[in-house]
């Protein structure tokens, strides 16, 4: 045995006789990948950090039982699976009662802007959604979550780059997926355990976690179809510094039309928590027209920062009369190629803190 082995199974046997402190040296390297997991799994970065909590606490009680069949790492990512499968049981109910009380949603199809509540009469109608099932729990990730996991590759059976399986665009179409069907897709593509390991970690047969797999997978083709999370430039690259100018350039200027050249014909549009979807350049436009910028009477100022391991950026809007300018939640684009592919539009003022920004900045 190596002496780091020696050390992880004293450990243990401290952290089975009720020792806290030898039970957090055993857990701490595994928290961020911990919580990495569950926003994969419920979408939610606040979510994720108190299912997280919910998982060490389950772990501490049950570290006693822990009889090393299988790894520790391995035995945690069951518990916290676990914990993220009975969340779900309970949260669609929920989910679809705050979705029929929406009053924003029941006032945006079909009807001019200034019926939804806090927009001006006048403006144009709204566009059409092209779907209206997004979920609605949906929020970006701070990339400060995700430091120290560049270096941990993926299991050999990965499909996905850790960039790639982080992606905005990959955490919203995991969210279509039924709980059982996203945790075997989780667990084998993204995070590269063997399915044999899989069905433990899931406590189900083979040919069950397969035919999950199975159908995961193309469900998942149909809603991120062919190279679409391998087209985004490289983080930091010139390409993407870029896009990125321009995009920046135009929204703060309320440049409507720059900003719809640069959308690819299929662009998808969210704004999350409304559960509605929208698609192509000329929906754009008009949301953006009516909605985004109200006909040229709010003006944006963009922050940015780092979202799953996407350039993001907090929005703040001014009316131009007033001497500070007020966070009205987050925007991320997602990339491809030199074109825009998809943007959210998150509305939540809540996120703000959570990326270390004030809620107003001086004009």
């Amino acid at each position: 045995m190596t002496e780091p082995l020696l050390a992880d199974g004293t450990l243990l046997i401290l952290a089975q006789t009720g020792d806290g402190e030898a039970f957090g040296k055993l857990t701490d390297p595994f928290r961020r990948e911990l919580q990495l997991h569950c926003y994969r799994m419920l979408g939610s970065a606040q979510d994720a950090e108190d299912l997280l909590q919910e998982t060490l606490i389950a772990a501490w009680r049950g570290i006693g039982q822990f009889e090393g069949r299988s790894s520790l790492r391995a035995w945690l990512y069951r518990i916290a699976t676990n914990q993220c499968l009975n969340s779900l049981r309970g949260s669609k109910a929920r989910a679809l009662a705050a979705r029929r009380g929406a009053p924003a949603v029941q006032g945006v199809a079909g009807t001019g802007a200034g019926g939804l509540p806090g927009l001006p009469a006048g403006l144009p109608a709204l566009p059409e959604p092209a779907s209206d099932d997004e979920p609605t729990w949906l929020e970006p990730y701070p990339d400060e979550l995700l430091a120290g996991l560049p270096d941990m590759a993926p299991g050999p059976e990965a499909r996905y780059e850790s960039r790639e399986s982080i992606s905005l665009a990959f955490i919203t179409a995991l969210q279509h997926l039924t709980p059982r069907q996203r945790a075997a897709l989780v667990l084998r593509d993204a995070c590269g355990y063997r399915a044999a390991e899989a069905a433990e970690i899931l406590d189900c047969s083979l040919d069950t976690v397969n035919g999950s797999l199975k159908r995961a997978r193309a469900a998942l083709s149909a809603l991120l179809p062919g190279d679409t999370l391998s087209q985004a430039p490289l983080p930091g690259s010139a390409a993407e510094r870029e896009v990125i100018g321009r995009f920046t350039d135009a929204f703060e200027r309320g440049d409507v039309a720059t900003l719809v050249s640069m959308l690819t014909d299929d662009a998808w549009l969210t704004m999350p928590p409304w559960p509605l979807g929208f698609r192509g350049p000329a929906a754009a436009a008009g949301l953006l027209t009516a909605l985004v910028f109200q006909g040229g009477a709010l003006r944006f100022r963009l922050v940015p920062v780092g979202a799953n391991r996407q350039q993001a950026f907090a929005c703040y809007v001014s009316d131009g009369v007033t001497p500070a300018a007020s966070g009205q939640g987050l925007i991320v684009p997602t990339l491809a190629g030199n074109r825009i592919c998809g943007v959210t539009r998150f509305l939540d003022n809540g996120l703000l803190p959570r990326f270390g920004l004030p809620a107003t900045l001086a004009v």
